[in-house]
């Protein structure tokens, strides 16, 4: 026998696949950024938004998505959240599915009759 070393012929390791990005749905980005899809431009309407695009709409929001938290008009989850009351209070009330920042504020101003049974239900008495 020879003292030569053998060749290795086992399988060697592949070397690790680059991440791929992973893309969300308009509906979800805009769902995660808290702003009403149909307001949003159509740049951010039709066409898909990686996980990085989000963290950067985040981070450094642009003029269109500043003014669309200020002003709205906002999901029914943020009308819910602005109004103290739960999304099935909206629906009990008929209020359509979304609502400015001047038309909340204006039943805040002046509370219907709905309104005050609503923050009743949300906020039970104990």
């Amino acid at each position: 026998m020879t003292e030569e070393p053998r060749e290795d012929r086992r399988q060697q390791p592949k070397p690790p696949k680059p991440p791929k990005p992973q893309y969300l749905s308009a509906q979800t980005a805009a769902k995660k950024l808290g702003i009403y899809l149909p307001a949003a431009p159509p740049e951010f309407r039709d066409v898909q938004h990686s996980r990085d695009e989000l963290a950067a709409l985040q981070a450094d929001p642009p003029e269109w998505l500043r003014t669309l938290r200020a002003e709205g008009p906002h999901p029914r989850q943020e009308v819910s959240r602005r109004l103290g009351i739960t999304n099935s209070g909206l629906a009990r009330a008929g209020v359509s599915d979304s609502m400015t920042t001047a038309e909340i504020q204006a039943l805040i101003a002046d509370p219907p009759e709905w309104l005050h049974a609503e923050r009743g239900r949300a906020r039970p008495r104990t």
